[in-house]
């Protein structure tokens, strides 16, 4: 065989071991970049939920070719840093500082990715987290202050109200959630055209909560728990917040935020969602 051949061969395998590596590269291509902001301070079944997230994510990110970092430096909420990220994710709080604030309001009128969680939503007049920021509570969130919550943390029975939404793809069209305190609002989504409520409460789950306040437990009524604004590539969810032993002071954690798998399945389907090129 000449040595012209030889070196055909040679190039040729060279040729085709690189398209396979590239090809590789290709489909382990990130998908996108997470940034999460929290605060984990005060409630102990909040902290106790961010130290989960951060945990869950990470192992998602990994199997789902997106990069997940996290910090609990609020100041890093600036134009600059987040032109990084295709995806924020408040984990248990929002910012206080009105250039952090506006800094987000321009991420997410910019098209950017974002997806709130529990305390994330809370504001309460008067309280340490006032209602003071109507874009986000009001037209963002829409939900405007926190009116009430279930006690002790229950799972509770869900239900997909939009089965079409990339979502809640693949997605039963009940299922039971991971424990929980659940949020009621002042305003009521329904009533918001902005607003598409994606889960909500089902009615098979009351009586839900524990007390030992007649108000902590609820009979009846209508509860959304996930939702998106379509102005905005966001989602909010409720979940967050781990049962923990109060009671007896041990401060144990009871429950995990990520223990129902349907439930898993549908904040990783809202994350893809979020970070893909399709509002």
């Amino acid at each position: 065989m000449s040595q012209f051949v030889k070196g055909y061969r040679t190039y040729f395998i060279f040729v085709v071991i690189l398209f396979h590596l590239s090809a590789g590269a290709q489909e382990k291509k990130i998908k996108c970049k997470v940034i999460a902001f929290y605060t984990a301070k005060n409630d102990l079944a909040h902290i106790s939920y961010v130290h989960e997230a951060n945990t869950w994510f990470a192992l998602m990110a990994a199997k789902n070719n997106f990069t997940y970092d996290s910090t609990k430096d609020w100041s890093n909420l600036n134009e600059q840093f987040l032109s990084n990220y295709a995806v924020v994710l408040f984990l248990d709080t929002r910012p206080e500082d009105a250039a952090q604030r506006n800094a987000f309001e321009k991420y997410m009128e910019n098209g950017g990715g974002w997806m709130g969680f529990h305390f994330s939503g809370f504001a309460l007049t008067p309280s340490v987290f006032n209602q003071d920021w109507d874009w986000y509570h009001n037209q963002f969130l829409g939900s405007g202050q926190y009116a009430s919550n279930t006690w002790r943390p229950t799972s509770a029975i869900l239900r997909v109200e939009d089965a079409k939404h990339p979502a809640t793809k693949k997605i039963a069209k009940t299922f039971r959630s991971a424990p929980n305190e659940w949020y009621r609002w002042s305003n009521d989504l329904r009533k918001n055209k902005d607003i598409k409520i994606l889960v909500s409460i089902d009615s098979t789950s009351f009586p839900l909560g524990t007390g030992p306040k007649p108000h902590e437990i609820w009979h009846r009524g209508y509860y959304p728990v996930v939702w998106t604004n379509t102005h905005y590539k966001m989602v909010y969810v409720n979940m967050g917040h781990n049962e923990m032993d109060y009671e007896n002071k041990t401060n144990k954690q009871l429950s995990s935020s990520f223990g129902s798998e349907e439930q898993n399945k549908l904040i990783l389907n809202c994350l893809l969602w979020l970070g893909g090129k399709n509002k």
